[in-house]
């Protein structure tokens, strides 16, 4: 929201989400972007959601902090055009149940020399879309959780707005 703000060819349309504390709506009231708060019933087994994208003309939809797979009407009414973001080098720590923390833990756990994030689009099984883009981050021998959980979110608000922008930019063309 904040990346496109001033951005008079790309706006966020709408920001939706099944938890109805997520901060998330908070700062879409601050953007003055619309939200919509679902349940499983109306995204599972109902058209809403998709109904709701298709009237806004959504041309992409971005995934952020979102953990629930993506029903088929909506994988299917939009075949590429479903962004992720996954804080692991993908498909290393993918899957389902591997995000936030879990993910991080389990990257110390492994004493794995680097991490990074995973930007891919989405189908439908967790993690294992087409990978867009990849970045790294060294881990130092007396980095602890939250530097590891703060290199990956630096990596995710400099590339993530930046890789969505290219991805429109190509959609629009």
């Amino acid at each position: 929201m904040e990346h496109f703000k001033r951005n008079s060819e790309i706006e966020v349309a709408l920001v939706l989400t099944n938890n109805p504390y997520a901060y998330v709506l908070q700062r879409a009231d601050s953007f003055e972007i619309p939200s919509h708060v679902f349940d499983r019933n109306e995204f599972y087994h109902k058209d809403d959601i998709l109904d709701l994208l298709k009237n806004l003309h959504v041309d992409l939809i971005v995934l952020a902090g979102f953990l629930w797979l993506i029903p088929h009407n909506i994988l299917q009414a939009y075949p590429n055009r479903i962004v992720n973001i996954h804080p692991a080098l993908l498909p290393k720590f993918g899957g389902k149940g591997m995000y936030g923390d879990f993910v991080h833990k389990a990257i110390m756990e492994a004493k794995e020399p680097e991490g990074g994030i995973t930007i891919h689009y989405v189908n439908e099984n967790y993690d294992e879309g087409e990978y867009i883009y990849q970045a790294r981050y060294r881990i130092e021998k007396d980095d602890n959780l939250e530097m590891v959980k703060f290199k990956g979110q630096q990596l995710e608000h400099q590339h993530y707005p930046r890789i969505v922008e290219s991805i429109l930019k190509k959609l629009k063309k």
